[in-house]
């Protein structure tokens, strides 16, 4: 009776098992599915910013008849004075608003630093990929790095790629998919990884980079509207981004593992031929040339940059370290180090067999960017209409005239200057003409209520960083799409949006907390 009893007991589990169907998804994987499927609907995104343009053209006009206007004092990052500066709504439909529209179409694209960013790296990279360095990169990467630790290292060095400017774009996100996927894990969970330490966490680090050094400057003009003989240094924030560095490398490791992965479940599309296989001869010979290649490049930029007096030095100041040739021309040294070992690699794995190989790695690479160039071209009109009618400056000035009339203490201004910055950074996405304009007033009011000048720093940092990963302003937002559309071909805004908005929400509300803690235990925030 027993054994008949258990297995009657064994066949309703089965059956009620069957009839159960897949398990029901959690509210958090239900919205952002609904984020998914509500972005993907939405028309192409030239499409969208061609709409955008035509509302942009429409409240400039608006705002133009009403008279908007404001008066504010912000530091010239070139001079570093301090000017009083009226700016007012300009309209796209005056005489003047034409002239710009119709004689600055090539212009605005000539000046849309993105395009010409991403057609050079490419060709580094591209040549790199066609020789196959990037997959045998991957294969050791994925060899010696412990599983669980793959997620980690990716975003860790996500968030140190910001020292190379937008090589983080171009290179570590597509490689953090396919590195996913060489361990049998969904590529836009390594997407979304890479994405969100390359984005959200763009404004720290744990090296100094060439933004450091011109907020620094104009945090410094602005400490001297009120006390001339006090200064930041370079390093000011040093410690703060340092802990920030650690705690977010987890936090978005964590998300990733636990969010990310389980929402996207298991990869069913195409994978690489040869994804889980070892190095061949070959190819262990290809990296060893490529690594002789490697150490060639960094020697030859050694030379260039660190003796007194070389030419990749700053010729006025001698500095090596933020305005110079050669952090001024990263993207470019990072081009050679991709097209010297690509081409070492090719010859020691025998992948290419002449300068012809070579060439036409480029221009495969360049001609695959044809529907993303398209999607540039749109977007640096609008990006340079939005800034001609001066909306975006109005927005920030009235909002941080509102939270300096707000009679906040220390605490919670510093929490509300963060908010400001990080709603504002959707519209305006450069952190140097941001900066200009809320250091003259955050960093003197703060220092009255007795605040260090380098917690506003560490503010604006936290502010500025996180909605990087989903502002529609972002250059690469786009570049990052057509990323997720090689792994899941109708993937749209939304799918990316989608995936970003854990890492968006989290990390916001995680690094404000790590900034309030270390303001009230009175921690430094960086050497000097």
């Amino acid at each position: 009776m027993k054994a008949a009893h258990f297995g009657d007991v064994d066949v309703d589990k089965q059956t009620n098992h069957k009839r159960a169907g897949p398990p029901k998804k959690k509210a958090m994987e239900r919205l952002l599915d609904g984020v998914e499927r509500v972005g993907n609907k939405v028309p192409h995104p030239a499409v969208i910013f061609v709409a955008l343009i035509a509302i942009v053209i429409v409240l400039s006009h608006v705002f133009y008849l009403l008279g908007a206007s404001v008066t504010y004092e912000s530091i010239n990052p070139e001079t570093h004075a301090l000017e009083q500066t009226t700016t007012a709504a300009r309209s796209l439909l005056t005489a003047d608003g034409f002239r710009f529209m119709f004689e600055g179409v090539v212009q605005n694209f000539m000046n849309f630093k993105a395009v010409g960013v991403i057609i050079v790296a490419m060709l580094g990279v591209g040549v790199a990929d066609s020789a196959g360095l990037v997959g045998a990169l991957i294969r050791k990467l994925v060899k010696v790095a412990p599983a669980k630790l793959l997620t980690y290292i990716l975003v860790f060095v996500g968030i140190l790629s910001s020292v190379a400017a937008d090589a983080g774009y171009l290179v570590l996100i597509p490689l953090a998919a396919a590195a996913f996927l060489t361990v049998g894990r969904h590529p836009l969970a390594g997407l979304a990884a890479s994405f969100a330490g390359v984005a959200a966490v763009f404004t720290v680090n744990i090296l100094v980079k060439p933004l450091d050094g011109i907020l620094t400057g104009i945090t410094n003009d602005a400490i001297h509207i009120l006390n001339p003989e006090r200064s930041i240094d370079l390093t000011a924030n040093f410690w703060f981004s340092a802990a920030s560095v650690v705690m977010l490398t987890v936090v978005v490791s964590l998300i990733t593992d636990r969010v990310i992965a389980p929402r996207l479940g298991e990869y069913k599309g195409e994978k690489p031929e040869g994804a889980q296989a070892v190095l061949s001869a070959e190819e262990s010979r290809g990296l060893k040339f490529a690594f002789w290649a490697l150490i060639g490049v960094v020697a030859l930029l050694a030379l260039l940059s660190i003796p007194r007096g070389a030419p990749l030095r700053n010729a006025e100041t001698g500095a090596l370290i933020g305005d110079s040739p050669l952090m001024n021309g990263l993207i470019v040294a990072v081009t050679l180090l991709f097209l010297a070992t690509g081409v070492a690699y090719g010859i020691g794995a025998k992948t290419l067999k002449s300068s012809v190989d070579v060439i036409k790695a480029m221009e495969k690479a360049v001609a695959g960017l044809g529907s993303l160039i398209f999607l540039l071209f749109i977007i640096s009109q609008f990006i340079a209409f939005f800034t001609y009618t001066n909306m975006a400056t109005l927005a920030a000035v009235k909002v941080g005239d509102v939270l300096e009339e707000a009679g906040l203490g220390a605490i919670p201004l510093l929490v509300g200057f963060v908010i400001v910055v990080a709603l504002l950074d959707l519209i305006m996405t450069g952190a140097i003409p941001k900066w200009a304009i809320f250091a003259p007033v955050f960093v003197p009011l703060l220092m009255r209520l007795h605040v260090d000048p380098a917690a506003v720093l560490a503010a604006y940092r936290v502010g500025d960083g996180p909605f990087n990963a989903i502002s529609p302003l972002n250059a690469y937002f786009a570049l990052i799409v057509t990323f997720a559309q090689k792994y899941q071909k109708e993937a749209g805004v939304g799918t990316v949006v989608a995936l970003m908005l854990p890492y968006v929400a989290v990390v916001f509300v995680v690094w404000i907390l790590l900034l309030v803690a270390w303001q009230v235990l009175g921690l430094p925030w960086g050497i000097g």
